[in-house]
């Protein structure tokens, strides 16, 4: 008897296997019958970073950001640099300031421990813990469309052009979520996701010495930690409360004390300026737009079904 249920369920697992391997599309539910445990596990060791470091959750939300507007959500940006592999981490907009990797290491160790095998794709683990970083720090939830598979291939070049830049103007940044399938709303939301986290000098003092539409008192406080020459890793804050998820990031843009350029660019006289109002003082409407553009997002050219593969280190291709 004990073998026989042995036998079914060992042919309950390999049709679960079998399915997963050959859906073409995302669902909440992929893992929920071959490994429940990995979206707890993802959790734990999300809420565990974060509670060490709270810049952490900003960190993980950007890596899902920059991962997906590189040829898709596809893990490629945690690739490390090969003979065969352009890594993206040296890429303009992630060198020496793309940050998380060790984190996703660990949940990659932490979900295959829990699965028994690797089973869960980096690229799911990005997402989820994107997610789960949004929520430690006090905002939305939502359900994580699952199921993508990773990228066997990177592009530097790709990131350089494809992930916006702090120095563009609205319609350039239109353009660029355009590209990726996202529209005005989704711009405008996903770049609240500024709500939380830091920025270098060097991405701001651009706008903090020559742009007009800024704050004169906000201009000189960030002068203080970024000279015009030097200080280029010094770092200020996106918004008042880097390490909450709230509305302050567009209060902020009301104000023109937006930190970067491409920031102040989604409340300057053009048609992003009444989404902005809205979430300066709706924090609930924010919420929601941010929460369904990150699933949006998130369905950016997935590799799935027999597409590309389940890496065991998330940063090297399978052997």
């Amino acid at each position: 008897m004990a073998s026989n249920s042995f036998f079914v369920l060992h042919v309950f697992v390999m049709f679960s296997l079998a399915s997963m391997a050959l859906s073409d599309s995302l669902s909440p539910s992929f893992y929920d019958h071959v490994c429940p445990e990995a979206l707890p596990a993802i959790k734990r060791v999300v809420e565990d970073a974060v509670k060490q470091e709270r810049r952490m959750g900003a960190s993980l939300l950007r890596l899902h950001f920059h991962d997906c507007f590189v040829n898709g959500c596809d893990a490629s940006i945690l690739l490390d640099k090969t003979t065969t592999i352009d890594s993206e981490k040296t890429a303009i907009p992630n060198n020496n300031s793309i940050r998380g990797f060790d984190v996703i290491d660990k949940i990659k160790s932490e979900v295959d421990k829990c699965c028994g095998r690797s089973i869960v794709s980096c690229a799911d683990i990005v997402a989820v813990a994107a997610r789960d970083s949004v929520v430690a720090l006090g905002g939305p939830t939502w359900e994580v469309p699952l199921g993508r598979r990773d990228s066997t291939t990177a592009s530097r070049t790709t990131a350089n052009n494809d992930i916006p830049p702090p120095f563009l103007d609205l319609p350039a940044l239109i353009n660029s979520f355009k590209k990726q399938g996202l529209d005005e709303k989704d711009l405008v939301a996903l770049s609240g996701g500024h709500t939380l986290g830091f920025a270098q000098c060097s991405t701001f003092r651009n706008r903090i010495y020559n742009d007009t539409n800024i704050d004169s008192t906000f201009a000189s406080q960030r002068k203080a930690n970024c000279p015009r020459r030097g200080g280029n890793t010094n770092l200020a804050p996106l918004d008042p409360t880097p390490a909450l998820f709230d509305s302050k990031y567009f209060s902020n843009l009301v104000s023109k004390k937006g930190l970067l350029h491409s920031d102040q660019a989604l409340f300057n006289g053009g048609q992003t300026d009444n989404l902005v109002k809205k979430y300066s003082t709706n924090l609930g409407s924010f919420s929601k737009d941010f929460a369904e553009s990150m699933i949006k997002m998130g369905n950016i050219k997935p590799l799935t079904g027999n597409q590309g593969q389940i890496r065991v280190n998330c940063r090297k291709v399978n052997v």
